[in-house]
């Protein structure tokens, strides 16, 4: 077997990096046009956790958590997923990764779920995951969340496009009369 030299190396990394971005933006393209094309705010959250489940290699449980109108203490409530069944149907907003993105409205992205001790463990495969809050008429209704099997999957290129995905279920929302809670 021929050992490769480092440029073949650095051209491999970049290859593959290069295809990640030409998935990313196919991809990007199919939600746009579901976004687009489906009636409703809850097919589209249900379209959209297919496609990126089914599409995007290291996103192995893509779910939104919506917040449930009323709810006290407030509460996060599983809607639309692709993966594995999860025992967390609900939870308060001061628990776990989904809990810490929803009550801060920002992005929570964790390379290594065995040390963020807010993680509340769903699955042993789970390695890194990426949670994103969702908004209507500038309030927090829910978030996008996905788990990945690798370690540290979510690149800043994945963080920009999982948060248009959040964008466009977050306008659905608007336009269906459907605000914060």
């Amino acid at each position: 077997m021929q050992e490769k030299r480092p440029t073949e190396l650095r051209f491999e990394s970049f290859e593959s990096q290069s295809s990640v971005t030409t998935r990313i933006e196919e991809v990007r393209h199919e939600i746009a046009q579901l976004a687009e094309s489906t009636p409703s705010a809850l097919e589209l959250m249900q379209a959209m956790v297919k496609v990126l489940h089914d599409r995007m290699l290291k996103y192995n449980w893509v779910g939104f958590y919506m917040l449930e109108p009323g709810a006290q203490p407030p509460m996060l409530v599983l809607g639309a997923f692709e993966g594995a069944m999860t025992p967390h149907t609900r939870i308060p907003l001061n628990q776990g990764i989904c809990g810490a993105a929803a009550s801060s409205g920002e992005t929570v992205i964790v390379d290594d779920v065995n040390k963020d001790p807010r993680y509340l463990a769903c699955s042993l495969e789970t390695k890194s995951e990426i949670v994103v809050p969702i908004f209507a008429q500038g309030k927090i209704v829910g978030e996008l969340d996905i788990d990945s099997h690798f370690p540290a999957a979510f690149t800043q290129e994945h963080k920009e496009f999982v948060q248009y995905c959040a964008l466009l279920a977050g306008k659905k929302l608007e336009t269906a009369g459907l605000g914060p809670v």
